[in-house]
């Protein structure tokens, strides 16, 4: 085998372990974070039918464009943390002060299972004493595919 193509195959092997271990870095976990619950478009449904406030945690520009109905505008922007489960909330901006009080039924969603943000705002509700706290993973992306009422 010559040397370039030994050198080829090592730069194409680490490309893609690169490319691998990228993509499962952006993924959020598929388990909750402690104090919170994961939940799907039927619950969601009907947490908001009893009064729960559904959080879209996009930039604003997202929200805008199309949002679930009746959900209110709270980007965790910036988001300059790290996309880890290990993240620190101190390097982003949420601001709480737009949410209900701590017992409210509060439920965050953003752009699917790629998307941090609601991740990261549930976290950081959880850590400041929220009490029921919701994480709708699948977000928008599956609501638009169910078809369910947006804004």
């Amino acid at each position: 085998m010559s040397s370039i193509h030994r050198k080829f195959r090592f730069l194409l092997a680490i490309s893609l372990a690169l490319l691998s271990w990228m993509a499962l870095a952006q993924e959020t976990p598929t388990q909750p974070p402690a104090g919170v619950k994961l939940i799907e478009a039927a619950e969601v449904q009907a947490l908001q039918a009893k009064g729960a406030t559904l959080v879209d945690t996009r930039a604003s520009a997202e929200y805008a464009e199309m949002t679930i109905k009746g959900a209110i505008s709270v980007p965790y922007n910036p988001e300059k943390s790290a996309k880890a489960i290990g993240f620190d909330p101190k390097d982003d901006k949420f601001e709480l002060g737009k949410l209900p009080n701590k017992d409210a039924h509060t439920v965050l969603f953003c752009n699917s299972g790629t998307c941090w943000k609601s991740y990261k705002g549930a976290v950081t509700l959880a850590k400041a004493g929220y009490k029921n706290v919701y994480w709708y993973r699948n977000g928008m992306p599956d609501w638009k595919a169910r078809k369910l009422p947006t804004d």
